[in-house]
């Protein structure tokens, strides 16, 4: 399940201007869950709902700012798999369109991807 191109505002960043005027962040969230038993049946209780999902990750884009991408990824990952334990693996990309510095390009971002390990703890997911 891919939920692709979310796009929020926020007020993340190392410099106080981008704490204080905010900008867009896009992140991108795809899902590792097996879908079989919801493709089978088409119950909504067998799957994860996407729009809870959106709702969760807006809550934390648009909350308490923190300095790095890298943070806000993290987030978002350990909230998705801490919510859902039917979700295998997460993979989070988080987009900042408009760093604060003078320079010509689509903008910079951050991949990271976790998973539940057999203990349930949230780990890096290996390649």
């Amino acid at each position: 399940m891919r939920l692709a191109r979310m796009v929020f505002y926020g007020y993340h960043g190392a410099y106080p201007e981008e704490n204080r005027l905010g900008q867009q962040f896009v992140v991108d969230l795809d899902l590792r869950l097996d879908l079989a038993p919801a493709g089978r049946s088409d119950d909504l209780a067998k799957t994860v709902n996407y729009a809870d999902v959106y709702a969760l990750v807006k809550r934390i884009v648009q909350g308490p700012p923190v300095k790095l991408i890298e943070t806000l990824a993290e987030n978002i990952a350990t909230a998705v798999l801490g919510s859902y334990t039917n979700i295998n693996e997460a993979t989070v990309s988080v987009t900042k369109p408009h760093p604060p510095f003078d320079a010509a390009f689509d903008g910079v971002t951050v991949e990271l991807r976790r998973r539940r390990n057999r203990d349930g703890a949230i780990v890096p997911a290996e390649d």
